[in-house]
């Protein structure tokens, strides 16, 4: 049986700039205050990014606070971390994100199996008019459910 995951922060501002095409699964290499820091929800992935760099993949801005009960051996909170995926999946992502001129953008980091995992997706850029959209179509159905709740009473 496998365990659940347990969210910890969803990265909301990428699916407002991007539009999302396909994620993937990464663990992440991490150090221990780091992963005490997830644990505890202290941790940012707006503006954040994955790059390719000398064939491996990283992550960059993703902001993990300092652990207070760390030692004075804890970690730089913005420091790039190393993605952790198969070698196959790594270089078709990195092939796909140059040559289609997408974006590696983290979109959710999870606790899956007492390990942290991070979900990166290939996104697209939206121009300013596609976001306006997109608000205008949640304010739309928020309406929709407020008068379907309304009714039903």
């Amino acid at each position: 049986m496998g365990r659940e995951a347990r969210t910890i922060t969803v990265n909301r501002k990428a699916y407002h700039d991007y539009v999302i095409d396909e994620t993937v699964e990464a663990g992440l290499v991490l150090k221990g205050s780091e992963i005490k820091s997830i644990r505890a929800g202290r941790i940012n992935l707006r503006d954040s990014y994955a790059r390719e760099e000398n064939g491996e993949l990283w992550l960059f801005n993703v902001h993990i606070a300092q652990y207070d009960a760390a030692s004075y051996h804890g970690h730089d909170p913005e420091r790039p971390r190393k993605l952790l995926l198969h070698k196959k999946e790594m270089e078709s992502l990195a092939a796909l994100a140059k040559t289609k001129s997408l974006t590696l953008v983290p979109v959710r980091l999870y606790i899956k199996g007492g390990v942290a995992k991070v979900a990166i997706a290939l996104a697209r850029g939206k121009k300013q008019y596609d976001k306006r959209e997109t608000i205008a179509k949640r304010d739309q159905d928020r309406e929709l459910d407020r008068e379907l709740k309304l009714r039903n009473k």
